[in-house]
This record gives structure tokens, sequence and C-alpha cells, in this order.
């Protein structure tokens, strides 16, 4: 007979620095390493820093958990996991020394106990649908300096891919669309039929439960005269005679896709060296872009956004429309792709709207019923009721979920 024991303990590793409480964030640094194959330092420096983030969420917090498999008294089997509860921000490199093939790096971030943690139930296997729509540019004349006009396509293309590489969720691009009329306002300006942007309209034809969006407020160089083409220019910039920074900052939104409200909004912001001379770098996504210190602080806080819509989404419920109701049968437009599967209970919820309140946010009132799963198909499933639809008015698009 095995039997399984377990044992987790909480450590903090605290260092003479941190004297952190709550969510209060500090200022740690951190190391990482990793190896250069086939030359390709680009890799390599993207493997060096998520080792050297790592190392900062473990200086702040850890979780230890051991996990031991015995038989007849005897340890048969023994795997320890060590995993962080912390968040990272504003996550940028101070140092890169290279040895032959291995790469050591040193960044420095501020870190804060992760605001993504839940006791999430069933949801938490189910992959939500999520939307990532354009990330328009406030101002676009500054993205002539490199000729990153692309930035508001290739931004959200890029944490698209990394929340497919995430695996938590069904994931659909639409980045040429633009949820915001008036950017220098966005998100806080409310359209005419009392929405807060067409966020409801996409949502609804791509069949998805968030739309992630934003607005890029700023890539501006702090010195737009030292970016001539002239000798004398060059030479300054090759000595270092003038100031070579460039700011980036952009506005991340997070949409429930049912009802149009915002479930998290954060800005990002960052400055560091456009070293690229004119000419090098065409393009928001290009090599040369990628290859400066700016184009790699950027990644950075991609990396980070996608990180703040996987903590903000953790703890939302799945929550799926009904395409059909015929009895005690109902259809939901969610399937096998989304997790779900025979035996799965769904609570039900009536979606109301009231006529004085014409194009208000539908409200969701509890029908004390469930649906339970009896056939899943890729993109659709059917279950059954326990009472007719029709005798308590359950419909088309009411919403099904799982918590």
């Amino acid at each position: 007979m095995k039997r399984l024991s377990s044992l987790v303990l909480l450590c903090a590793l605290a260092l003479p620095l941190v004297f952190a409480t709550g969510v209060q964030a500090v200022v740690l640094e951190g190391v990482g390493h990793a190896s250069i194959y086939n030359g390709d330092l680009e890799t390599a420096r993207a493997e060096a820093r998520k080792a050297a983030i790592r190392d900062l969420s473990l200086q702040y917090e850890a979780r230890v958990s051991t996990h031991d498999t015995m038989e007849n008294g005897v340890i048969t089997e023994s795997r320890m996991r060590l995993a962080s509860s912390a968040r990272t921000r504003n996550v940028r490199i101070i140092d890169e020394y290279q040895s032959g093939n291995l790469l050591r790096v040193v960044v420095r971030g501020d870190i804060s106990e992760s605001r993504g943690q839940c006791h999430a139930g069933e949801s938490s296997r189910l992959k939500k649908q999520v939307a990532v729509t354009g990330f328009p540019v406030l101002y676009p004349d500054q993205a002539s300096v490199g000729r990153i006009d692309d930035a508001g396509e290739i931004l959200p293309q890029q944490l698209q891919q990394r929340l497919m590489e995430q695996g938590g969720f069904q994931v659909f691009g639409a980045t040429t669309s633009r949820m915001f009329t008036d950017l220098l306002n966005a998100p806080t300006v409310w359209q005419g039929n009392n929405q807060l942007t067409n966020v409801l309209q996409v949502a609804r034809e791509m069949e998805v439960q968030f739309v992630v969006t934003g607005v890029i407020r700023d890539l501006g160089v702090a010195d737009p005269s030292a970016w001539g083409t002239s000798v004398l220019d060059r030479m300054q910039r090759g000595i270092g005679a003038v100031d070579q920074q460039r700011r980036f900052a952009a506005d991340l939104v997070v949409y429930d896709g049912f009802s149009g409200s915002p479930v998290y909004q954060q800005g990002f912001a960052i400055s560091a060296d456009w070293d690229a001379g004119p000419g090098r770098s065409v393009g928001f996504g290009s090599e040369g872009f990628r290859k400066t210190a700016y184009g790699r602080s950027v990644n950075g806080v991609i990396e980070e956004m996608a990180t703040a819509v996987t903590e903000a989404l953790a703890c939302q419920p799945f929550m799926t429309r009904i395409a059909r109701v015929d009895g005690h049968s109902v259809t939901l437009e969610s399937g096998a792709t989304a997790g779900l599967r025979p035996g799965d209970e769904l609570k039900l919820y009536r979606s109301t709207a009231y006529l004085d309140s014409p194009g208000a946010t539908q409200e969701l009132n509890d029908s004390q019923l469930s649906v339970t799963l009896d056939r899943v198909q890729p993109q659709t499933s059917r279950g059954t009721m326990p009472q007719l639809g029709g005798i308590v008015n359950i419909q088309r698009d009411d919403i099904a979920i799982l918590w």
C-alpha cells in the first residue's frame, strides 16, 4: 500500500533592505545565467532575464512544497517544488557580462506580493476566451525615429503570442480593431449609448469572454535634435555627447465582454537608450529594434503585461453564452477546446435588459438552475437542466457560469 504525504512550508527569504508588508513594493536585484547556442545572443539574453526575474521573486517570498511517496515505511520518491507568490514590475537590465558561451544578466525591478492569487475552483482548469485588439498610438509623429509607426499593431500581436504561450487562454487577435475614439481620455470617456467602448460588439462577434486593449501614450525621444543625419550629429551620438534616452508608456485595459466593464487597468512606463543609428531599425518588431537597449526594455514590459493579464483573469469565473434552449436541453457556445467535459455543471443566469435604460449593461440574475453537460464537441457543448426552458425563461444569449 502506497501512502502519500505532503508538507507545505511558507518561508520568507529576508534581505536587510526588505521590510515590506502587504502589497508594498520594494526594489531588488536578481541575477540570471544562460548559455549561448549557435551565437544566438538574443535568445540567451531573454532566458537569462527570465532566470533573473525568478531570482527576484524568490528573494521576496517563496513557497516550498515537498511531495514524498512512501512504500512500507520507506520513501521511494521525493520531489520538491519551489514557487513564488511575488509580482514584478518595471524590470530592467542593469548589467550584462559574457564569458565564452555563458551570459550573466543582472536586473533590477519593483517587487510586491502578487495580487492575482486566489483559491480558484473548477474554472481554473478552463481556458477563458480572450481577444487582443489594437493599441493605437496617441502621438504618431513620435514613431518617426526608427520608423516604429507599426507599434499599435505589433505590440498587441506580441502580447497575444505571450498569452498563447502561457497556455491558459484561448486567444484571438483583432489587432487592427480600435476600441477608443478619444485616445487622450481613454478609457474614461463614455459613448452616447451609455457604453464605454464598442467592446461589447467585439466580444459578441468574436465570441470571447474578455477583451484586452490599450493605448500607447509615449514613444518620444528625450532629445529629438540628437537624431539628425549630419556628420556632426553622428559623431555626437558616437561619443555619447547627446541624450539618447527614449520613453515608452502604455495603458493596458482588460474588459469583461458580457458587461463591458473594465476588470483590470494599469499603466506601464520605461525609459532606455535608443542606441540604433538611422536606418538600423525599421519597425517596432524588427530585428534592429529588438537589439536596442530600448527594444529589450519594451520587450520586458510586454512580458509584464502578459503576466498582469494572467493574474487579473486568474480569479474570474468561466462564462459562456447559451446558443440554444430546447425543452430541457441547453447548448453552450463553448466546448472541448475551452476545457469543458461531460459531467461539468454550470450555473445558469438570465441576462436582463430594461426598456427605460436602452444601451445600458445587462444584469445577470441567478435562475437557481444548473446545466449538466452530457455531450461536448470542440466549439459547443450540450447538457440538460431539471426544468423546461420555457417555464423558467432560460433562452438564447443567457449566460452559463462555472466558478
